[in-house]
């Protein structure tokens, strides 16, 4: 029987941007769509449906794709939030959240990424660097 911090991944990461808050948003979209990529830097284009109940999934053409998640939250240029499976292709519940908000010089990005179910120890372990990945290459975006 699984242990319960085996039965769950709770990562958050924050980064400062030097950049307004529609523009880190908008760098944001960009990362979650058409400049995805993993963090060896492998191009991984993804689709956001950019409406409450709208999908995030990665498009192979002819109707083949991986669902990601769901949009459960979203209100430009503050929050996103996404629940689903994201990277992980077993039972596994998990929710992800992007919230900016308005700092002296620029934008915060917070994110947060929690899961529930019985995470594989290669995306337990990949999961924290593949985060930071995600959030400094917004900050590259935007600024």
């Amino acid at each position: 029987m699984p242990e319960t911090q085996d039965l769950s991944v709770d990562v958050i990461q924050t980064v400062d941007i030097n950049a307004a808050i529609g523009d880190s948003y908008q760098a944001l979209i960009r990362r979650l769509t058409d400049e995805n990529s993993t963090p060896d830097n492998k191009p991984l284009p993804m689709v956001l449906e950019q409406w409450p109940g709208g999908r995030w999934f990665r498009d192979l053409g002819n109707g083949q794709g991986h669902l990601w998640g769901f949009v459960q939250v979203i209100k430009p240029p503050t929050l996103i939030e996404i629940h689903g499976p994201m990277f992980m292709s077993y039972p596994v519940a998990g929710h992800i959240q992007f919230r900016l908000t308005q700092i002296p010089g620029g934008t915060e990005l917070y994110l947060r990424h929690r899961a529930l179910g019985q995470v594989e120890e290669e995306h337990r372990e990949g999961v924290t660097y593949g985060w930071e990945y995600f959030a400094n290459t917004v900050k590259q975006l935007a600024e």
